[in-house]
This record gives C-alpha cells, sequence and structure tokens, in this order.
C-alpha cells in the first residue's frame, strides 16, 4: 500500500463545551482525480494540471476522449429546502454530495454503492470508470512528482491545527451564529497537492473542507483563516428553520431602504469578518491590514462590522435582533449608494427575457453572482414568480414591447403613475416596497449591453 494512504487519516481532537469535536485531516486520491479531470475539460480556463497533460504522452484520442466523456456527464441536479425563507440555506447539489462520497469511501467500489440513487446509475458508472482510468496518470504527472513535499506539508498541517486548536473557532462559529452540529459527525478536511503554484483553492459544502495548496506553501495562518470562513458559511447554513424565520422576520421589519440588499451580502460579510478578520488576527497575533475580500462590497462591509461581530464572540453571544439592526445601520450610514450600484445589486439577479442571448450578454457583463434565476418568457406567470424573491429583477423587452410593457405595469403597484413610450428604448431602475430593484429594459436597436450601460 502506498505511503500516502499512511497519512489518510490523522485527526484533530479536543473537548468544547464538554463534547468531543472532531477534524479529520486527509489526502483523498478519489477526490483528487476528480477535480484533476474537471481542470482537464475544455471548458475550463488554463492551468496547472491541464498544463502538465498536454505536455505528457497521455494528451492522445483516446484520453482525450474519456476527458470529453466525463465532462458531459451530467451530476449536478440540486433541490431547495423549500419551507426555509428564500436564500437563507444552500440548495443541495449532488455535485457536493458525490464529492462528500469520494472523500469518506477508500475505493470506487464503495463510492458507487454509498453514491447510488443520488444520480442515474449509468453516470455513475461512467464517472467512475472516468476516475479509475485517470487515476495511475493523475499518480505519474502530479502526485508522485509531489508526493514528498506534499506529505510533509500535511503533517506540518496537522501539528499547526493541533498547536492552535483550530476547532475552537469551529465552536465559536457555532455560538455567534446560533447553530448546531452534531458531535457525532466529524468534520472531513481533504486536501491535494497543486505543484507549480501560487495561493490555494477552498471550498466547504456538508461536513466537508476541500483544498488544493500550493507545494511550497510555507503560511497556515492564511490556509486555516480562508478553510474557517468557508466553514463558517456551512454553519451559518445550518441554522435551524426557527432561527433562520427570525432573521428574515428582522430584515423584513427594519425600515431601512438597504436592509434587503444588506441581507443578501450578510453570509458572505460575516464569513469573511469571522474568517478573515478575527481567525486571522488570533492566528497571527494581529489584524490583517491588507483586503480580506476581493470584492469591495463584501471587505469593506465586513472591516465596517468587525467591532460588533467581535463584540459578539467575546461575549460569546449569538447574533440577534439587535445585532441584525445595528448590521443594517451600519450600511445605510456608511454605504447609502450601495443599493443603486449595478456591481452590488446584480450580484443577485433575476433576469426575464425572451431572448436567451441576453443571459450571456449580463453573465459577461456581471460575472460575480451569488444568487441567479433566468426566465424566457414574459407572463404573468413569469413574473409572478420573480416577485416572489428578494432579488434585483430584471426584465428585458424586445418585441410586442406595448403589450408587453402594460403588463409588466399591471403587475407591480409601484408603477400605477408610471408613464412609458413604448416605441422609445429606455432602461429604467425603480426601488420596490419588498426594497428590490426593478430594471426594465426596452429594446429596439442598441444593444442590451449599452442600455444598461444608461442605468443610473
Amino acid at each position: 500500500m502506498k505511503n500516502r494512504f499512511l497519512l489518510a487519516f490523522l485527526f484533530l481532537t479536543i473537548f468544547a463545551f464538554g463534547q468531543k469535536t472532531t477534524f479529520k485531516i486527509k489526502y483523498s486520491e478519489q477526490l483528487a482525480v476528480f477535480v484533476f479531470l474537471q481542470n482537464l475539460s475544455e471548458n475550463y480556463p488554463e492551468n496547472v494540471f491541464k498544463t502538465e497533460f498536454q505536455k505528457s504522452k497521455y494528451n492522445t484520442d483516446k484520453y482525450k476522449n474519456v476527458i470529453s466523456k466525463f465532462e458531459k456527464l451530467r451530476i449536478d441536479y440540486s433541490y431547495r429546502f423549500e419551507e426555509f425563507p428564500y436564500g437563507s440555506k444552500k440548495t443541495m447539489q449532488t455535485e457536493d454530495i458525490l464529492k462528500k462520497n469520494l472523500i469518506e469511501t477508500g475505493d470506487l467500489g464503495s463510492f458507487k454503492i454509498r453514491s447510488v440513487g443520488i444520480i442515474p446509475n449509468k453516470t455513475l458508472i461512467d464517472l467512475a470508470e472516468s476516475i479509475s482510468e485517470f487515476t495511475p496518470i493523475y499518480n505519474e504527472l502530479i502526485y508522485n512528482p509531489n508526493k514528498e513535499k506534499f506529505e510533509k506539508q500535511l503533517e506540518e498541517i496537522t501539528k499547526y491545527s493541533n498547536e492552535h486548536q483550530i476547532e475552537n473557532y469551529f465552536n465559536t462559529g457555532l455560538v455567534f451564529y446560533n447553530s448546531s452540529w452534531d458531535n457525532a459527525i466529524p468534520f472531513e478536511i481533504a486536501f491535494y497537492p497543486l505543484p507549480n503554484s501560487k495561493g490555494f483553492t477552498a471550498q466547504a459544502f456538508c461536513n466537508n473542507f476541500i483544498s488544493a495548496i500550493q507545494t511550497d506553501l510555507k503560511s497556515y495562518k492564511d490556509l486555516f483563516s480562508v478553510m474557517l470562513h468557508e466553514t463558517y458559511h456551512i454553519i451559518y447554513d445550518e441554522q435551524s428553520l426557527e432561527v433562520k424565520t427570525q432573521i428574515d422576520t428582522y430584515f423584513k421589519e427594519n425600515k431601512s431602504k438597504c436592509s434587503n440588499y444588506a441581507y443578501q451580502l450578510m453570509n458572505e460579510v460575516l464569513a469573511t469578518a469571522l474568517g478573515n478578520g478575527y481567525v486571522y488576527g488570533q492566528l497571527d497575533g494581529k489584524m490583517d491590514t491588507y483586503d480580506w475580500y476581493n470584492k469591495k462590497y463584501i471587505n469593506l462591509m465586513a472591516k465596517q462590522i468587525y467591532l460588533l461581530v467581535k463584540e459578539y464572540i467575546d461575549e460569546k453571544k449569538p447574533m440577534d435582533k439587535n445585532f441584525i439592526d445595528n448590521y443594517i445601520q451600519a450600511y445605510e450610514v456608511n454605504f447609502p449608494n450601495w443599493i443603486n450600484e449595478l456591481d452590488n445589486i446584480m450580484t443577485y439577479r433575476y433576469v426575464i427575457s425572451e431572448n436567451e442571448k441576453d443571459f450571456d450578454v449580463i453573465n459577461k457583463m456581471f460575472r460575480y453572482r451569488s444568487r441567479t434565476q433566468y426566465e424566457d418568457q414574459i407572463t404573468e406567470t413569469s413574473i409572478e414568480k420573480m416577485q416572489e424573491t428578494p432579488l434585483t429583477k430584471v426584465i428585458i423587452i424586445s418585441k410586442n414591447n406595448s403589450q408587453k410593457l402594460k403588463l409588466i405595469k399591471s403587475k407591480f403597484k409601484e408603477l400605477k403613475k408610471w408613464q412609458f413610450k413604448a416605441d422609445k428604448e429606455f432602461a429604467e431602475k425603480i426601488l420596490l416596497d419588498d426594497k428590490s430593484q426593478l430594471i426594465v429594459i426596452n429594446q429596439k436597436e442598441s444593444t442590451i449591453e449599452s442600455l444598461i450601460k444608461t442605468i443610473k
């Protein structure tokens, strides 16, 4: 058995709240090969995995056909938890469950048994076959050349986690978010090597955190602050229905016109304030003076409310109505115009257009997105479905303009006195009573991109 399997299970344990919380750090070959295949797909940008494969002896039609077949596999089904307030709980993704099963099983046979029923059996079989065929290729091109450095890193990461009692920060999040975790369920952390690179990747789902780490990574405080950032998203997601309903009510009852967009931003802001602010500061002994997040709205708001977050952490208080009200006030006082900035409000969007090419234009203009929905018919039903969400509402009319504009006016009470000229191009933005923005674009000859740029 290869040495890496001797490193497969490294346990970190502490006692918190009188109970045992377990973080389990490991290398998952199955997950690593799955990610390797994803990165070789044609629709993935250039990356170190693709570079190594393309210059190797395996860059042949035979293996390119395997990659192409893998790329076409439909493994990304999803479902919502309908009883929770809209957007407050992450939609369940079957791909996350499959990755979880890859991490938590030791062979592809066990993986298939555990994953039966999640996706169609034929797809599951083809997925396992692709991973099996590319495992020796991955080992030859990626793992084995970096094996010594990576296994040493894994030992150092484990030691760092033990010395700094990283699980304590997990429990800090549980208290702050007023969330819960069954200590019988370990938190599984899977690393794999990222050669010839700077930085690392990070993703968390279910009870898992995964990360590709560059082989010369030395500063583990950055790694663990980002890991905790992603983990806090899970803790937030696992708040009970009662807690999420209370939080949703606090935002909706707040009179501020900024409350909706402050709510949309909150999940990422809190994870940043906690992970990149508090955890990093504790590990490093001082606050990080650089940006905490590469998006200005999240970065600036996280820094703005950091002291409030730290106060609650120090006093071991869960977020409550007073916290929410102060959070919204900080948003409104310091960043009152954010609710009008397209780069912010288009992060959370519901777009209706009968020209599907418009969706590609909007995706290109506003690449960063948190929640998006698209509909290709302008009807009473589609508008009513849109109105059920707190997202920015974009309706693009390019045919039957007069009829469609009359329909839109009839469906939004805020447009009762709205005057429009159906034969003229325009792009207008209206703040609705639910504190989301409605954008109506009437297109004739101009491009959608040019019309959107006229919005004030």
